[in-house]
């Protein structure tokens, strides 16, 4: 949809000989002479801006052909035709007066633009405060800044989006560096960008005793504790529904668990992200390091040289007159310390002992033996969600969560995840079940919570959903 709200001719002046000049102006525009302004603003006042920034550049950086005038009056004002017609901005006329604003889509562009140039998507310790701040303020006041929920969703895949532009930022950069045949040109693009932009402003950020990462755990735990309260659950999905951004409550509290799940999913998985830019960082410092080491090829035929004019020297009794000059110029040390190999040293035997024999204590077995079933015991797989629910459907097309009986604590750590079957394991069982929220309470000794219907969906719908899809 984005091209369709945009001028056909929005991006001709970035694209144009005169761009670096039109996009100045542009973010100028935007940042000084519109800045705060509630109203838009007099023709006159702009044309005025636009000759007074102009004053700084050069008749060959603002001119896009021939036919741009060299009077800085006439430039002006082709300069200001040359965005409006590009789409830029908007002419119109108020009271008999001509006033000029941005094109409200454009604006949204602009304001993007100016992000990037001011350097605020590499801001790490930013995007993920600004996660656990709105997660925070969500769960402490659920009715009335359930938009923050979003806002923390939003912001966690701008986080996303910011940790993968760093890896492919870098990849980028060591192909330039590798396809440069200059080695000093490589140098140079090595220290200059990659280590300066890179290492310096965004890699070295996540190394640091104050990394943004230290807020990682608390973003997961806020969101893991959020998912498990059916109260805040409740009234995060009232708040939306309420802000008019559902349906209905049963689609907001779809929304609640989406974002919550979203988040989760985000900063737990975020290892393998980092994994790929410190093997970029690794790989590059080996090439360069590498190259450092043979920048000066070895001079092979640099000992027969040597070995000739020594003997000539020898055959040459008492007078050195008769002898070449440039044979002569050989005679200064050809060699010494820094030409000679040193001697290998020789092999330190190496001492050994054999390893003690460690008697493990059973005890300590069975612990460990316990510590895993008890993990396997809680750990809740669609596999078992799906083997729970055939056992109690049996022949059923659907039934309510107050009817299911939990007989014992395996069956509450599957039941109680039950509500959340849509959106679980990345909503891989929303194909089989549909699950509805119900008038009712579910209260039965082990969980107090809202009912619910859910529903097995048969397997011809689902043969054809999949078609479809």
């Amino acid at each position: 949809m984005l091209f369709t709200h945009l001028a056909d001719d929005l991006f001709r002046p970035l694209a144009s000989p005169s761009r670096e000049f039109n996009a100045a102006l542009l973010l100028h525009l935007h940042a000084r002479v519109f800045g705060d302004a509630a109203e838009p603003l007099r023709k006159s006042e702009l044309l005025a801006a636009i000759g007074d920034f102009s004053v700084g550049w050069s008749q060959a950086e603002i001119a896009d052909d021939e036919a741009t005038p060299v009077d800085p009056i006439e430039r002006r004002s082709a300069v200001f035709r040359r965005l409006i017609e590009a789409g830029w901005l908007v002419e119109r006329r108020e009271r008999y007066v001509p006033v000029v604003d941005f094109d409200p889509d454009a604006r949204l562009l602009i304001e993007e633009l100016a992000r990037i140039e001011r350097g605020e998507t590499r801001s790490y310790g930013g995007a993920v405060l600004e996660v656990l701040s709105a997660l925070e303020s969500a769960i402490a006041s659920p009715g009335d800044r359930s938009e923050a929920l979003r806002n923390a969703a939003k912001a966690s895949r701008t986080f996303l989006g910011h940790l993968r532009g760093l890896a492919g930022a870098m990849r980028k950069l060591e192909e330039r560096i590798l396809r440069e045949p200059d080695l000093s040109a490589a140098f140079r693009l090595y220290f200059e960008e990659f280590v300066e932009r890179h290492l310096v402003s965004d890699y070295r950020t996540l190394h640091t005793r104050f990394n943004p990462f230290r807020f990682r755990s608390g973003i997961v735990r806020e969101a893991g504790r959020a998912l498990r309260d059916p109260l805040t659950l409740r009234a995060l999905a009232e708040g939306n529904l309420r802000e008019g951004r559902a349906a209905d409550i049963a689609a907001a509290e779809r929304m609640v668990r989406t974002d919550l799940v979203e988040i989760l999913s985000i900063f737990e998985g975020l290892d393998p992200h980092l994994d790929a830019v410190a093997e970029v960082v690794a790989r590059l410092e080996r090439r360069i390091s590498a190259a450092l080491r043979y920048r000066d090829p070895r001079d092979s035929a640099r000992i027969e040289r040597t070995a000739a004019a020594l003997r000539a020297v020898g055959a040459a009794e008492d007078d050195l007159a008769g002898l070449p000059l440039p044979q002569i110029s050989l005679l200064r040390p050809p060699i010494g310390p820094p030409q000679l190999t040193n001697p290998r040293m020789p092999r330190r035997i190496i001492e050994y002992e054999p390893l003690p024999e460690v008697d493990v204590d059973p005890a300590i077995e069975a612990f460990i033996a316990a510590k895993d079933a008890f993990r396997r015991r809680i750990t809740v797989t669609p596999e078992r969600i799906v083997a729970y629910l055939d056992a109690r459907l049996a022949q059923a097309k659907a039934l309510r969560g107050s009817e299911i009986q939990v007989d014992d604590i395996d069956a509450f750590v599957v039941f109680q995840r039950l509500r959340e079957i849509d959106v679980l394991f990345d909503g891989v069982l929303r194909s089989r079940y549909r699950v509805s929220r119900i008038e009712g309470r579910v209260s039965n000794g082990w969980l107090d919570c809202p009912d619910f219907m859910i529903e097995r969906i048969p397997a011809a719908a689902r043969r054809g959903a999949g078609k479809v899809g």
